[in-house]
């Protein structure tokens, strides 16, 4: 048979990177996105255009708490699990149900979809925001996980059902935690994203805290990398980070993309949001030994890229194709 990877969530920033690095290397990929409003569907149609050209590329519209997931899974031979509900802000009151179905109910289901199906590799995306508040850096996967947002707590609890369907039947399951990834294609509520547009439209930011908190910014190409080692290679059952190697305080970036548009932000600090974590730092010791990882770009050069990209698609003309025109 030969090798087919599914990829949930193949319309997101993550996600449609991830399946044209697998087309690229000659996989045949079958993408599903259920185009939950979080943000513009446009936006994600846009992110799946160069896929859709491609023919080992076929594309499902579908939920999976609830759509069959056998036809799906047909001539499947691994898995990239990439579909969730972003957001630590938006997790908290109402919208908490959306989380459960989208980041647990999802995941459960295709784990016990998967079971019996002698898959090769069960990749899921987790994230930094399981280990939560924490002075113990760097943050290592045996360390203490305790989320402050209901965000990370959904996170955690699908990482804790991929560790127990590896041990109780067997899948081969391997979970990433990304730590706060950026580059183009970025969700338009994530910082970056925001604050190159205003800074590009002369427009003020609004900044959560004082801006001294830090992160672990982690460039695209270099989460793409792992999570495709991961897809080849990751040790069946285990948990690792993946890491930028960039990190500094929230001011400090912003001093960066001032750098890289070349105008100075104008900053408006605001109460400090609700899960919002002091510091990340990972530490990417089993990523690197069994993985090979090893991230290439520096913030700099990233954010040029990403800025590069906003032009082009996102506040162009046309932006409404490929952007938030709509």
């Amino acid at each position: 048979m030969s090798e087919m990877v599914l990829v949930t969530g193949a319309a997101g920033f993550v996600g449609s990177h991830v399946v044209e690095r697998l087309l690229a290397d000659g996989k045949s990929v079958r993408g599903v996105d259920a185009f939950i409003d979080y943000y513009p569907r446009a936006v994600k149609e846009g992110n799946l255009r160069a896929a859709l050209m491609h023919d080992s590329f076929d594309f499902v519209e579908a939920d999976l708490a609830v759509t069959d997931l056998a036809p799906l899974l047909e001539g499947v031979t691994s898995v990239c699990h990439l579909a969730a509900q972003a957001g630590v802000r938006a997790s908290w009151g109402s919208t908490f149900s959306t989380y459960i179905d989208c980041n647990i109910k999802s995941s459960q289901r295709l784990l016990e979809a998967v079971k019996d199906r002698g898959v090769s590799k069960f990749v899921y995306a987790s994230s930094s925001s399981v280990y939560g508040e924490t002075t113990d850096l760097p943050m290592r996967e045996n360390g203490l996980t305790c989320p402050v947002s209901p965000y990370g707590v959904t996170k955690l609890a699908a990482e804790h059902l991929a560790v127990l369907y590896h041990r109780n039947y067997g899948v081969p399951t391997v979970s990433l935690r990304y730590f706060t990834v950026y580059g183009p294609r970025q969700r338009p509520d994530m910082a970056f994203n925001r604050f190159i547009r205003a800074g590009l439209l002369n427009e003020p930011i609004t900044i959560f805290g004082d801006g001294r908190q830090t992160r672990d910014f982690t460039y695209i190409a270099d989460t793409v990398s792992a999570t495709v080692a991961a897809l080849e290679s990751g040790p069946d059952g285990s948990v690792m980070n993946v890491g930028g190697g960039s990190r500094v305080t929230l001011n400090e970036a912003l001093d960066a993309i001032e750098g890289t548009l070349g105008v100075k932000l104008d900053r408006r600090y605001v109460e400090r949001a609700r899960g919002d974590v002091t510091d990340t730092l990972a530490d990417n010791s089993r990523a690197r030994e069994a993985l090979g990882f090893c991230p290439r770009f520096g913030l700099e050069e990233g954010l040029a890229l990403e800025r590069r990209w906003i032009e082009s698609t996102v506040l162009t003309p046309s932006a409404g194709a490929n952007g938030e025109g709509d």
